[in-house]
Order: C-alpha cells, then sequence, then structure tokens
C-alpha cells in the first residue's frame, strides 16, 4: 500500500511539473510576439478573430465583443486589410462567426473583408485550417491575454507567422478560471501539435487572397 501510494504521489508530482514547465516554455516562446498598442505591430494582410461564446439572443458575449472590437480597431488603422472569424458553427441553431460578422457589418465593414471559418472549434483546429484552408502565412491573432500565449505558440509550432494582439477591455467574470483552464489547455495543444491530429473537419481551399464569398454561409443569417 505504501508502494502504491507512493508512486500515486510521484506520478501527481511529476504532472505537476510537466503542466507547470510547459506552462513556462510556452509563455517564454510567445511574449515577444504579444502587443497590447496596435502601434507596436507590423501590419499584416490578416487579423485572425478566435471564436467564444454568443449569447442566446445572437449578441457576442462580452469576451468575443471585445476581440471584434480590437479586430475592428487594427482594421481601421488599416493594419489590417481583412478578417478571418473562425468560431463554432456546428450547429445550425449556435453560430458564433455570423454573429461576428452582423457586428462588424453594423460598424461598416463589407462583407468582401471578412472570411468565416465555420468549423474553428478550437484553437488548434482555427490555426490548422487558417493555414490549410485559407492558406494564411502570416496575420495577428486577436484574444485575450491569458489565451495568446498558446494561440501563438501553437501557430508557430504550425508554421505561421503570428504577432499576438490583446483584446482585454474589461474585467471578466471567472478570469482566474480561464486562466487556471489554460494549463490543461496548454498539454491539450502539446499533444495536439506532438500526434499531428487533424483538424475535425477540412474542406475546399478558400485562399484569404481571393474572393471572400466561398466562406460564407447565407442560409444561417
Amino acid at each position: 500500500m505504501r508502494k502504491f501510494l507512493n508512486i500515486t504521489v510521484f506520478t501527481i508530482l511529476g504532472l505537476v511539473l510537466l503542466v507547470v514547465i510547459l506552462q513556462f516554455h510556452i509563455n517564454r516562446s510567445s511574449r515577444n510576439l504579444i502587443f497590447k498598442n496596435a502601434n507596436e505591430l507590423k501590419p499584416a494582410y490578416v487579423g485572425i478573430v478566435l471564436g467564444a461564446s454568443v449569447r442566446p439572443d445572437k449578441s457576442l458575449s462580452p469576451i468575443l465583443q471585445d476581440r471584434v472590437d480590437k479586430a475592428y480597431e487594427l482594421y481601421h488603422k488599416g493594419i489590417i486589410k481583412k478578417f478571418l472569424l473562425s468560431g463554432d458553427h456546428g450547429q445550425e441553431d449556435y453560430d458564433e462567426v455570423n454573429a461576428m460578422r452582423r457586428y462588424l457589418n453594423d460598424k461598416g465593414v463589407s462583407n468582401e473583408d471578412i472570411f468565416l471559418d465555420h468549423a474553428g472549434f478550437d484553437t488548434y483546429d482555427s490555426l490548422f485550417r487558417a493555414r490549410e484552408i485559407f492558406q494564411v502565412e502570416n496575420a495577428i491573432v486577436i484574444t485575450q491575454k491569458f489565451h495568446l500565449p498558446r494561440a501563438i505558440y501553437v501557430g508557430k509550432k504550425m508554421g505561421l507567422e503570428l504577432q499576438g494582439f490583446i483584446a482585454d477591455n474589461r474585467e471578466y467574470p471567472g478570469n482566474a478560471h480561464f486562466t487556471r483552464r489554460e494549463w490543461l489547455a496548454n498539454i491539450k495543444a502539446w499533444l495536439e501539435l506532438n500526434i499531428e491530429k487533424s483538424p475535425t473537419y477540412s474542406g475546399k481551399i478558400i485562399p484569404i487572397t481571393g474572393n471572400s464569398n466561398p466562406s460564407h454561409d447565407n442560409k444561417l443569417n
């Protein structure tokens, strides 16, 4: 029994140490590529907005609204030219990407400058599909500070040239929970990268430098 307990304790300690080391490695590898001031960014053709929850009335949650607002700031300043809105649209009655699109349309952004990725179910899928489906090579990723290190790390491992723009405009309820959740999400991302996991869905190529219409789903407007 004592031997079993010792093995259990050392296993738990080993896992905790792995989580801490991975967190440190991911933060260190991405810290010089994350910016709070838009004027510090190098212009890029596309800004990738990573999805988050929408409300039952199809309005954006505070976290998602801040991401889209920050992307619009970059667009308005001419730092990006196109949006790649990547989120969960796996069910007909739940649609993150068209909610973001409508929000940008209300700000005067034409659909011509908006590409939609309906199968960005997580960070790994979003960045994999950005590279493979939308042929993105260089981009600015817009999301909250707690999320950016992992997003930049995953994208870099995929060969993307990325910068990160911090989307925090306020304090979010449960912010400490989001930070803790990143510890486990880092392990998931590391495993997905090492097994070279395929995304949930692939699809036909829609180059980000081409026409955005094929990426739009007008049936779910």
